[in-house]
This record gives C-alpha cells, sequence and structure tokens, in this order.
C-alpha cells in the first residue's frame, strides 16, 4: 500500500478526540502510579498523539516505518520543546520485539496501525510483552460495521455484501485498507494475546457518513465529536458503539 494512503487512514484515528481521550488514559494511569509515564506509540508517525503526551511530561517512543514521518516527528518535538522526552526508532509492529531491545512500558498506544501490519496475532503478542504487567494498551482499528453501513447507504449494494462476508472485512480488490475487524474478532486476537478488554467504543460513529461539504469547520467536528459521545453513553449503546469508522479499545495486559 502506498505510504499516502496508509496516512490518510491513520489520520483518522488522530483526531483531536483522540488525543483528547489518550491524553486523559495516560492521566489516570499517572495518577494510579505516582510518576510520568513510558509509553510507546506504535506507527506513531509525526506524533500527533506523541507530542502531546511528551509535552505532558510522559517519556515516549515512536516506533515507525517511515523515515520521513520520523524526521517530522523530530520537528515537531523541537517545536514542542519535548525532544529530550521523545524518541523516533524505526520499525513496525513485525520487528517490535527486535527494536525495543526488550524494553517495557507503562502504556502502549496502536491507533491506525494493526490494519497494516503482516501479522496482528504476532503484533499484539510482541505488543504484550513490551507492555509491564498490568500496563495498559490504547488500541484503534478500524471498523467493519462502519463501511457496510456507508456502502449501503451510498447503494453500493455488493461491495457492503464483501464487507460483511470477507474474513478481512475488505469491500473488493480495489480497497485501500489490508484489513478492518468487528469487535468481536479483536476480542478474541486480545484475549488470545494475554489482554483483558476493559472498554471499548465506537469513534467516528457519523464522520463517515455526513458529507464532508457539510463538515466545514473545527466546530462542525467538535459537534460531531459530542454526538458520538452522547451516542455510547445513552440507549442503544451496545450496537451503536460498534458503528465508528474507528474501534477504540482499552485493553490491559494479564
Amino acid at each position: 500500500m502506498a505510504q499516502d494512503q496508509r496516512g490518510q487512514h491513520r489520520s483518522v484515528a488522530r483526531t483531536s478526540a483522540v488525543v483528547a481521550a489518550t491524553e486523559r488514559l495516560a492521566a489516570s494511569c499517572t495518577d494510579r502510579l505516582g510518576r510520568p509515564l513510558n509509553v510507546l506509540d506504535l506507527g506513531g508517525g509525526t506524533g500527533g498523539v506523541a507530542v502531546p503526551l511528551a509535552v505532558s511530561g510522559h517519556r515516549v517512543t515512536v516506533v515507525d516505518p517511515s523515515p520521513n514521518a520520523l524526521a517530522a516527528l523530530g520537528d515537531r518535538a523541537r517545536d514542542a520543546g519535548v525532544s529530550s522526552r521523545v524518541r523516533g526508532v524505526q520499525g513496525d509492529g513485525d520487528s517490535l520485539e527486535a527494536v525495543l531491545s526488550g524494553e517495557t512500558f507503562d502504556l502502549v498506544c496502536c491507533h491506525g496501525t494493526l490494519e497494516f501490519v503482516d501479522d496482528p496475532a504476532a503484533t499484539l503478542r510482541a505488543t504484550a510483552a513490551a507492555l509491564e504487567p498490568g500496563g495498559l494498551l490504547s488500541l484503534i482499528v478500524a471498523g467493519r460495521l462502519a463501511v457496510v453501513f456507508a456502502k449501503a447507504i451510498a447503494g453500493e449494494f455488493a461491495q457492503a455484501r464483501a464487507a460483511i462476508v470477507d474474513p478481512e472485512g475488505r469491500w473488493g480488490g480495489q480497497d485501500p485498507l489490508p484489513r478492518r475487524f468487528d469487535l468481536d474478532r479483536l476480542t478474541e486476537l486480545l484475549t488470545t494475546a494475554g489482554f483483558t478488554v476493559e472498554q471499548a467504543r465506537g469513534a467516528g460513529i457519523l464522520s463517515h457518513l455526513v458529507p464532508a461539504s457539510l463538515i466545514d469547520s473545527d466546530g462542525d467536528r467538535a459537534a460531531l465529536d459530542e454526538l458520538d459521545d452522547l451516542l455510547v453513553s445513552g440507549p442503544g449503546r451496545e450496537i451503536l458503539g460498534t458503528l465508528g469508522s474507528a474501534l477504540h479499545v482499552i485493553a490491559r495486559r494479564d
């Protein structure tokens, strides 16, 4: 897959709402441990999540396959004055054990990355090995059901059906994503890798259904984020929470 396609998808997992949710999770971990965290951001790209965490006082290691992204990460960290707390390492989920050399972390962020690795199960096992016992994983992946609804609403019924029945949740040969996940499959993978799922919710429940021409400002995006929050906290949340263009799962290493 072309790097720009990968980057476009990952930008969904780096919205202001996701960054805010990650900062809240890190803050709760800090309260529990009584110190700043050692954080791994797997596939962290240019630092959209990593740099805000470093600004909050945490140490962050970003593992990403793109040297260009890591160079931009360095620039971003310098501009924010947190270069001493941000480290970039070239690698990916398939080489995680080798590039980390046994280092362990309190929190791992894996946002918009599991879709692209060669072996999601192996990446989650390596992620578990990189976490301290009881450490947390913030995992964001593309949701299968969202693309089914989007394709059906667009009248592309054959592609909607394909996304349901395809083992990887793809709608066809031109689908830019190698795979999508539903919550059942994701929970099975995490459990097998040694995690316990603590929270799961949809992200971007409405944004992928609203025409881009109607989202003109940060205020519009904030309004959609608020609607998402209301949907996953109100009646029907068990169903609606799985319909996001992304699924955000918090899991604890057993």
